[in-house]
């Protein structure tokens, strides 16, 4: 076997092994560092308003959630999501809910909100770009960010979907309402693949 020869095989191995574990393409989903400024978006609510971050500036805590109508995981959480918005009333916290989904729409978006009484803004973001800006990867992935937009905690909304829970968000939420930082900043979300139209 000749050296050419050779060279040639390693040449389309190393190709064949950078193809297979490439860097995650620009239209996919980044992570946002802690820290940095969140990316805004602009979605439109199942109650006809349009939502972006910049109106929401100044809030002491913001917590948007990307989740969906039809994962399992996500549909488990709905009634969290609502108890938490109770809970947070007045506060001068938010809730946000962001659906990116391709296969999903603000009509449907707008039944389910109406069947389970959805007391914090649902909205949908046809284009997908919120999520790739924030690096939201599943249903639900929930990111919390401070008075000056800046992330403070991004991953599960707690640890567990059935039992005793240890409830992370809720965790960074009350440190920033105290002007401390969150002891926990990360962890794992857990869920559906979000399948958002390609950038």
């Amino acid at each position: 076997m000749n050296r050419r020869f050779c060279l040639g095989l390693l040449l389309a191995a190393t190709a064949s092994f950078s193809a297979t574990f490439a860097p995650i393409a620009s239209s996919q989903a980044a992570e946002l560092e802690f820290g940095a400024s969140a990316p805004n978006f602009t979605a439109e609510g199942v109650d006809g308003k349009e939502y972006s971050l910049a109106k929401n500036k100044g809030t002491k805590a913001t917590v948007i959630a990307f989740t969906c109508n039809r994962c399992p995981v996500a549909i488990a959480y709905e009634d969290r999501f609502i108890e938490f918005s109770k809970k947070y009333e007045g506060k001068d916290v938010q809730f946000i809910a962001i659906n990116v989904n391709s296969s999903e729409n603000v009509e449907a978006m707008k039944q389910r909100a109406e069947e389970k009484g959805f007391n914090f803004p649902y909205a949908y973001d046809k284009s997908g770009d919120s999520a790739r800006a924030y690096g939201a990867r599943v249903t639900p992935h929930v990111f919390v960010l401070d008075a000056d937009g800046k992330l403070a905690y991004q991953g599960a909304f707690d640890d567990k979907q059935n039992g005793p829970t240890t409830p992370h968000v809720e965790n960074a939420v009350k440190a920033l309402l105290q002007g401390k930082q969150p002891e926990v900043k990360n962890t794992k979300a857990f869920g559906c693949g979000i399948k958002p139209n390609k950038g």
